[in-house]
């Protein structure tokens, strides 16, 4: 039996939507809560401003991101490597509030930019301490966020090695090989 999303889970995921599709503009709260199928009055239960809205978004975002840093910091191959390795957009609900997140941050709200340094600081600073020579570390980020980017932009997708090339597939196993030699 699965449960269904609460009100609040509704909103937060119709505000996505709304960000990501339409842009921040678009995101009002009639709108958000006509997308949530709630009522004004139930949105504004829940989050009593665009600005409350905002801050629940970074709020899920950085709960979605103290889990990936558990995972990245625990990764096998290691910190290094998972980002890259996960840089690759999937889809997922940490993927989406990403890019909704992104969308913000276009605009002139510092809010989600220091949400977005924090989240980088620790991406950061597991990757520092998995290959000990800051600007390695640095490049593997850039790696990882034009991964992101491309493929958030472009939708290219991750392809096996002997299918990538100039189509814009990427070859992630190529990658990782990248980052094995700038560790040594």
């Amino acid at each position: 039996m699965t449960t269904q999303p609460s009100a609040r889970d509704r909103i937060l995921a119709a505000y996505e939507d709304l960000l990501i599709n339409d842009g921040p503009r678009a995101a009002t709260l009639d709108a958000v809560a006509a997308a949530a199928g709630v009522s004004k009055g139930g949105l504004l239960y829940h989050f009593k401003s665009k600005e409350a809205l905002r801050d629940g978004l970074l709020e899920k975002m950085a709960e979605l991101a103290a889990v990936d840093f558990d995972q990245m910091a625990t990764d096998p191959e290691g910190s290094a490597s998972y980002y890259v390795r996960t840089s690759v957009f999937g889809g997922t609900t940490f993927d989406k509030t990403i890019v909704a997140a992104m969308r913000l941050a276009q605009g002139d709200d510092s809010t989600v930019r220091t949400a977005f340094s924090a989240v980088h600081a620790t991406w950061y600073g597991l990757i520092l301490a998995d290959v000990g020579d800051p600007a390695v570390a640095r490049a593997i980020m850039l790696l990882g966020d034009g991964l992101y980017y491309n493929a958030a932009l472009f939708g290219l997708p991750s392809l096996p090695a002997h299918d990538a090339g100039p189509d814009g597939g990427v070859d992630v196993a190529a990658l990782l090989a990248v980052v094995a030699r700038m560790r040594s």
